[in-house]
């Protein structure tokens, strides 16, 4: 697929995705959302991380509302839904199972279902400039993206619904504060330290992709399931290359060199 709305480039086993819309802020279309699709399922197949920015003043300023109306339902009234059904719902599923880590570095607005896409990710680094916003309120609609979903289980019912009703922004500084983010760094330290963190990731094992999935299904398994899927992943680990090596390492009193298998 060739791509208007994205920017895609791997090194070292890192895959650095860049949202490349910045006359409109990064706004998530249908098809900068296609775009992301490929993008993504081509790094998990090709890297060892994948690391999601923004270009320009902003990590994306939301859904873009310039796209044209809405779908409409069999009695011809407004679906803005039938976009997340067709488009937006399969894509924030495959960054949920993705076997491999997710960085995202946020610069700027986060906002809407781009806020969504930023706090998606398994590691969170935000420039000192950046904010999070929730801003469906103000156009009438609800919460999309997942949000509804992740927000809750990240920071809690109050918080979140404080960031859901109010629609007001998060600086950065307050996303750490409240557990939304991993890292709050100078502006000019953002994507560099986003690169570092998904360099020592790309390095790691096999098990770190299982390590991400474990930690999603916790959200929604009981004690005895939550239970049952670490001792499938730990087979599953401990047949890889990696985990050999690991043992081999240690016996050794040297570091690991893992290869992802």
């Amino acid at each position: 697929m060739a791509y208007t709305k994205i920017k895609y480039e791997t090194e070292n086993g890192v895959a650095l995705i860049t949202l490349a819309d910045p006359a409109t802020l990064n706004a998530i279309s249908v098809e900068m959302t296609k775009e992301l699709h490929d993008a993504f399922t081509r790094a998990a197949a090709e890297a060892r991380c994948a690391v999601l920015t923004g270009e320009g003043r902003g990590f994306s300023s939301g859904a873009n509302l310039a796209g044209g109306p809405p779908p409409v339902d069999a009695e011809g009234r407004p679906d803005p839904g039938a976009r997340l059904e067709t488009t937006f719902n399969p894509f924030v599923t495959l960054l949920r199972d993705l076997p491999i880590p997710y960085v995202t570095a946020v610069n700027g607005a986060a906002a809407g279902i781009g806020c969504s896409f930023a706090l998606l990710g398994d590691l969170i680094v935000a420039g000192e400039s950046a904010y999070f916003l929730q801003a469906f309120r103000r156009i009438g609609l609800v919460p999309d993206g997942s949000a509804t979903y992740h927000l809750p289980r990240m920071i809690g019912r109050a918080r979140a619904m404080e960031m859901m009703l109010l629609g007001e922004k998060i600086p950065a500084k307050t996303a750490l504060e409240w557990g939304l983010v991993n890292r709050c760094v100078p502006d000019a330290d953002l994507l560099p330290t986003a690169k570092a963190l998904a360099s020592e990731l790309a390095n790691g094992p096999k098990a770190l992709g299982l390590i991400r999935r474990l930690a999603w299904d916790s959200l929604d398994n009981s004690w005895s399931e939550q239970l049952h899927a670490e001792r499938q992943a730990q087979r599953e680990a401990g047949q890889s290359e990696d985990f050999r090596e690991g043992v081999e390492a240690f016996f050794q009193k040297r570091p690991a060199k893992f290869k992802g298998a």
